[in-house]
């Protein structure tokens, strides 16, 4: 998680950290999840931060330590929800747009793409309503609500 955060105050993207620390981007998304770091990664990582091994470990174990803030912690899953979105949408835009090419080369008269299309779509509705929280039936609130609820039936 450290190295994510350090990633963001840069503005670097994954492909960029990766690059100038001669890693693949697996190796930094790897380690970005708390996977563990050789030595060698470690170094590359530095010197791509520009600071010492000893300094980023240290700070890497005091992050850990403390944990990142509810807020952060909140603020990520939340880009990690939008982005999942953003690929759901691009793949059901690609396949329907590749249905609708191959029903038109079929030559059938019957638009027989638009039904997938149709509840794929609402599929895809469905998710962007959860993500960008447009009715908060089960919100924040709801999920807290919810887990006190259930706190409370376990210790009774």
């Amino acid at each position: 998680m450290f190295i994510r955060k350090l990633r963001f105050d840069r503005g670097w993207s994954q492909e960029t950290l990766a690059e100038l620390s001669g890693l693949s981007v697996r190796t930094v998304q790897r380690i970005e999840r708390g996977g563990t770091a050789s030595l060698e990664t470690l170094g590359a990582l530095a010197a791509a931060f520009e600071m010492d091994i000893a300094e980023l470990t240290t700070e890497m174990d005091m992050y850990n330590k403390q944990g990142s803030s509810e807020e952060e912690r909140e603020a990520m899953e939340y880009v990690r929800d939008i982005k999942g979105f953003y690929s759901h949408l691009a793949l059901y835009v690609t396949a329907t747009a590749a249905m609708g090419i191959t029903n038109l080369f079929i030559g059938s008269a019957y638009p027989w793409f638009l039904w997938p299309a149709l509840g794929w779509g609402m599929g895809v509705a469905a998710h962007g309503v959860s993500v960008f929280e447009v009715f908060s039936v089960f919100g924040v609130d709801w999920e807290r609500r919810q887990v006190e609820k259930r706190l409370q039936r376990n210790r009774g």
